[in-house]
This record gives C-alpha cells, sequence and structure tokens, in this order.
C-alpha cells in the first residue's frame, strides 16, 4: 500500500503560466459567462417573484442562457483570449489628432513673464 502511494506520480502545476479555460472558454470570456447566467438567474427570479405566469419565466430564462451561450463562445472564436481587451484599448485611442497651429507657432520659445512681487 505504502509503495503504492509512493510510486504515483502527480503533476502539479501543469497550468503555470496559462490562462484559466473551461470547455474552450478562455480568460475574460469565462467571467463573462459566469456573471451573464447569474444575472439570467436573478431576473428570472424576480419575474417569477413579481408574479409574472411561470412559463413566460422558464421561456426567458431558457431563451436568455441560450443566446448568452452563443454570444460569449462567438465572441470567444472571433476575438480570442485578449480580443476583447484590445478592442476595448482601441477604442479608448482617438482616431486622428487634429493640430491647428502654424507650424512656426509650434516650435517658437514661449517667453516666461517677469513675476512682479
Amino acid at each position: 500500500m505504502i509503495s503504492q502511494a509512493i510510486s504515483m506520480r502527480y503533476n502539479i502545476n501543469k497550468g503555470i503560466g496559462k490562462s484559466v479555460e473551461f470547455k474552450g472558454l478562455v480568460a475574460q470570456y469565462l467571467f463573462l459567462f459566469a456573471g451573464g447566467l447569474l444575472a439570467v438567474f436573478v431576473v428570472f427570479v424576480i419575474m417569477y417573484m413579481i408574479g409574472i405566469d411561470q412559463w413566460v419565466c422558464i421561456g426567458f430564462g431558457v431563451v436568455a442562457a441560450l443566446a448568452l451561450v452563443w454570444l460569449t463562445f462567438h465572441l470567444n472564436a472571433k476575438y480570442g483570449e485578449h480580443g476583447l481587451m484590445k478592442l476595448g484599448a482601441v477604442r479608448q485611442h482617438p482616431r486622428y489628432l487634429i493640430n491647428r497651429k502654424m507650424p512656426c507657432r509650434l516650435f517658437a520659445r514661449v517667453r516666461k513673464e517677469a513675476s512682479h512681487a
């Protein structure tokens, strides 16, 4: 019994440096998926507690969950592991810079005014 325990080998820390992955979803898509399912469940419970018909609530839950699954896997396949962060970074940058100063004013020295104390 002890010899079997000693001879067993375990792969420890197999995934160091790799991003979190579950069923093909990687990185932020996994958290987006889990948060979306939690949100669908909360909305389902609120709808049921308000008194909306049971089958309407179930239909909403099923359709919203299927749409969330499709959208999450679609974004994962389209943008990849870091794609949403890159897309967000691109949206933060201006498309172009406007400079309306004359070229000679760009290189002119700015004179400091003497302060009167």
